[in-house]
């Protein structure tokens, strides 16, 4: 009877050692300091997802402090989210390793942070692979997902994208099973769990066959960029003719316009850098938003006309210029459409400086 009993505290004791095991790896070491990551939230981060990680700030940032995205969602995903972001998308690449602001320690105390707002205890999603078959899925989708989704699961101002390759490389089936079932409260994710299961299997098998090409090589090594003594484009030339809706957005066409006419304006790339060395239109320095109050120290004063852009498209430009006149810069305006909608017209970009390794 005591073998026994022992043997049955063993059994217990096992159990719950490697559910904290398991657990490890869905939080954050408690090394790591959630205030310094809340501060590094404040700054980086809540200009899109909210100053308490509501989500939906800007564009369609989701809400990373929502209950049911935090139950489900690990440590390390959060972390590769950050570091590597969503090329393509608002959601800029953070890391250091792709020439963002954040360093190693800087994403896990920001990991810590949201890990801190959960609400409910993690959940293990299953790891079963799909059985769907994706023909049927994308009659699924079409009736359930695509409103929100996109026609291929590409994103739209109301849904994430699932088909990005860095999300479709982060989450598993099991992941996409229980978001589908299950929905995710306080948000526009509804719950589908009354579909039969053969069609939930079916729209898993479906999101995965959407998937977008494999996500680019490493980022290359780039050099710094040019000098801001290189702000003003085209000195020597006159102003540019914007006209400002709302007082506010120049058009694409009226820039690419001054700069085909060589007018003289300051371009400031509002985004990370790891974007500008991506890609920048020709001429623009980085000025990302969230170093607005020392970057605004080197702009000229002289009434040179300075036109600010991001992703978004009026998110971290729209700051960027509602703090440059709150010091005085009135010749200011935000590129209304934003780079992705210069780029599909083929308008000039360049990438940043790529240092050829040696050899």
């Amino acid at each position: 009877m005591l073998r026994q009993t022992l043997l049955r505290l063993a059994a217990v004791l096992l159990i719950l050692s490697l559910a904290a095991c398991r657990r490890r790896h869905a939080v954050a070491r408690p090394s790591i300091d959630a205030r310094e990551g809340r501060a590094l939230y404040l700054r980086y981060c809540a200009l899109c997802h909210g100053k308490r990680a509501e989500g939906y700030a800007a564009d369609h940032a989701n809400a990373l402090g929502n209950a049911g995205f935090l139950a489900i969602t690990t440590d390390e995903q959060l972390r590769s989210a950050i570091m590597n972001g969503r090329p393509g998308t608002p959601m800029s690449a953070w890391g250091a390793n792709n020439h963002g602001p954040l360093q190693p320690k800087q994403v896990d105390q920001i990991v810590a942070y949201l890990r801190s707002l959960a609400r409910k205890r993690f959940i293990e999603v299953d790891r079963l692979p799909h059985t769907g078959d994706p023909a049927r899925g994308a009659v699924a989708f079409r009736a359930s997902c695509e409103v929100c989704h996109g026609p291929i699961g590409e994103g739209t101002p109301r849904a994430t994208s699932l088909s990005h390759p860095n999300f479709q490389q982060s989450v598993s089936d099991g992941y996409l099973r229980h978001v589908i079932v299950h929905g995710r409260r306080g948000t526009q994710m509804a719950a589908f769990g009354a579909l039969p299961r053969q069609t939930i299997e079916d729209l898993i098998a479906y999101i995965r066959y959407r998937a977008l090409p494999p996500a680019p090589p490493p980022s290359p090594t780039y050099g710094p960029p040019p000098g801001l003594d290189q702000l003003v484009i085209n000195p020597h030339g006159t102003p540019p003719k914007l006209k400002l809706r709302e007082g506010r957005y120049a058009a694409a066409a009226d820039v690419a316009k001054a700069l085909e006419e060589k007018r003289k304006m300051v371009l400031l790339d509002a985004r990370p850098t790891s974007d500008w060395n991506r890609a920048h239109i020709v001429g623009a320095l980085p000025f990302p938003f969230y170093d607005v109050n020392e970057l605004a120290k080197t702009l000229p004063r002289d009434g040179t006309w300075i036109v600010a852009y991001c992703t978004c498209p009026h998110a971290a430009s729209g700051h960027v210029v509602d703090e440059l006149r709150k010091r005085g810069f009135a010749n200011t305006a935000v590129l209304d459409e934003g780079i992705g909608f210069w780029m599909q017209k083929g308008y000039p970009t360049a990438p940043g400086k790529v240092i050829e390794p040696a050899k």
